[in-house]
């Protein structure tokens, strides 16, 4: 009676080498192992499977019947079994891992890291997966991302890039048409663009020091997305809660204009999270490592802690 299982896979395997090398012998030197150690596993597989699959003779190794169909259903295993162990052993990062962020982090601070990852590690391909919304890492199949706070659910690891506050910006063409706020209460006589689900109604919290302050907009736009947002600040529709580390550029070559810099908006910790797992393959656990280590994180860290 046959006991073949998932455990036959490796004998099938030396089978397969067997009759591909035509000898016992040939096998043992392509396994790098002893001839008689193959006749034994053979000899073994035969027993387990309760057919001959082999015949001997002094001069050659001949395919039963049963042993030839059993050889053309298994005949890739070899090559399975190599690759298999050639993806687990392998000495360079590779293949693709997928990572998310909200649109105005993915194109300020994470295309940035992304672009220096590419150049260290060119034979990893990433999926880069945009959305204001919080998706589903665990559910949605993908590697980590990049997260405002730290995640509540023990199935994922959340660890601190850097973090940042909100602050005023607006354009020059808005402060040239409606005047430079110079003062808490004259901020309430302006127009807002505000991030809905941090101003709703238009109301504004910021502080100034310990002193906790409360803003109320008269007139203001609001908008679910805080790439829509930078972009409406841009575009002169009004005064904008934003975070520095994604306007830098913007406010380096005048397009925003800080507007009461010693208000601030609460401190916001960014971190990378992932699904909590043993044996992360290595490409991931490269990109993990590249972007906890990125210059640029290091960056915010130290301009957060001078601030």
């Amino acid at each position: 009676m046959s006991t073949i299982g998932f455990q036959h896979f490796r004998p099938l395997a030396i089978f397969v080498c067997v009759v591909d090398e035509g000898s016992f012998a040939g096998a043992a030197r392509h396994l790098k192992t002893s001839r008689s150690r193959v006749s034994e596993q053979i000899t073994q597989l035969e027993e387990d499977l309760g057919v001959r699959l082999l015949q001997r003779s002094t001069r050659k190794l001949s395919l039963t019947e049963e042993g030839r169909r059993i050889y053309d259903r298994v005949r890739a295993l070899p090559r399975v079994l190599e690759e298999t162990v050639a993806i687990a052993t392998q000495e360079r990062p590779a293949g693709r891992v997928s990572i998310t962020a909200t649109h105005d982090v993915g194109a300020s601070q994470l295309l940035p890291a992304l672009s220096s990852f590419r150049a260290r590690y060119p034979d990893v391909e990433l999926d880069v997966i945009l959305s204001d919304s919080r998706l589903d890492l665990i559910a949605e199949g993908i590697d980590m991302g990049i997260r405002i706070g730290l995640p509540r659910d023990d199935s994922l690891i959340g660890r601190v890039l850097y973090e940042d506050r909100f602050r005023l910006y607006a354009s020059p063409t808005y402060l040239d048409a409606n005047g430079l706020p110079e003062t808490v209460k004259a901020l309430s006589e302006h127009r807002w663009v505000c991030l809905s689900h941090l101003s709703p109604g238009g109301l504004n919290r910021l502080y100034r020091g310990e002193e906790r302050l409360s803003i109320q907009a008269r007139q203001y736009e609001l908008c679910n997305s805080p790439q829509m947002v930078i972009s409406m600040a841009l575009a002169g529709m009004g005064i904008a809660q934003l975070f520095p580390s994604t306007v830098r550029k913007d406010v380096a070559s005048g397009a925003l204009v800080p507007i009461l810099p010693e208000l601030t908006g609460d401190n916001m910790l960014f971190s990378l999270v992932y699904p909590s797992r043993k044996h992360v393959p290595m490409r991931t656990r490269a990109l993990i490592d590249h972007l906890m280590a990125s210059q640029l994180f290091d960056d915010h860290r130290e301009r957060n802690a001078k601030a």
